[in-house]
């Protein structure tokens, strides 16, 4: 089963935020809980989603607001073997808090999605899309919709539901991905190591290549992530 990481911004998210909306709704669904909700202390915030990411169990999910954003990306890229994936609401810009030198200015190792608004007060929208391609995520732009919160009319969001959900299906797509690339490569070791001792072989004008060297390189360029056709045998037409 997996894990739903809720974590809030500022001053928390109160019964009416879309945040508290979702952690009803999501079973495995963790609130990261901040020792001082008026203190955005980036190292402490951060530690917290650390240690509910150690306490997890199963594929983890991201689902943060605002200054939670900048806390959970840090911790997250410390463990981004453990993430299935993060939806990102809001972020606040990290210059306002003088923390942008402490985040990851590189493509985060698991599925993300930003969404930013046009008059978000705590982040201008090309900032965020900024850090958005930094991060390498899919860019959401809501318009003119505030700071995305309860105050600006989201409570109940099915559209923020259907994010988490879309990260959910591309995990689980991934990971039948994974396991059928793992089947194909254990499949064709033994053309592989055929191919390889053959080309050994005629490398050093021992004896020439035919078919079955054709496929064994083939499978090699498949393991290695190439789309390769069939091979065509002289005088045999496609096989």
């Amino acid at each position: 089963m997996s894990t739903t990481l809720i974590a809030p911004g500022l001053r928390s998210s109160g019964p009416t935020h879309w945040q508290t909306w979702l952690e009803r709704r999501v079973s495995g669904s963790i609130r990261v809980t901040q020792r001082d909700w008026n203190d955005p202390h980036l190292p402490e915030w951060s530690a917290r989603v650390r240690r509910e990411i150690a306490h997890a169990t199963g594929p983890i999910f991201i689902a943060a607001h605002s200054f939670g954003a900048l806390a959970a990306v840090q911790a997250a890229s410390d463990h981004a073997e453990r993430i299935a994936g993060a939806l990102l609401v809001a972020p606040a810009d990290p210059e306002t808090f003088g923390v942008a030198e402490f985040l990851p200015v590189k493509p985060l190792a698991f599925p993300v999605v930003v969404v930013a608004s046009r008059n978000d007060p705590w982040m201008a929208i090309d900032k965020a899309r900024r850090w958005a391609d930094l991060w390498r995520a899919d860019f959401v732009d809501l318009g003119e919709a505030g700071h995305i919160n309860a105050e600006a009319g989201f409570g109940p969001w099915p559209e923020g539901l259907a994010l988490l959900e879309r990260l959910r299906r591309a995990a689980e797509f991934r990971s039948a991905a994974e396991r059928l690339a793992a089947l194909d490569l254990s499949q064709s070791r033994p053309l592989q190591r055929h191919w390889l001792a053959r080309r050994r072989q005629a490398l050093r004008g021992s004896q020439p290549l035919d078919h079955r060297d054709i496929v064994g390189a083939a499978a090699l360029l498949r393991a290695a992530g190439w789309t390769v056709g069939a091979p065509v045998v002289p005088g045999c037409g496609t096989r």
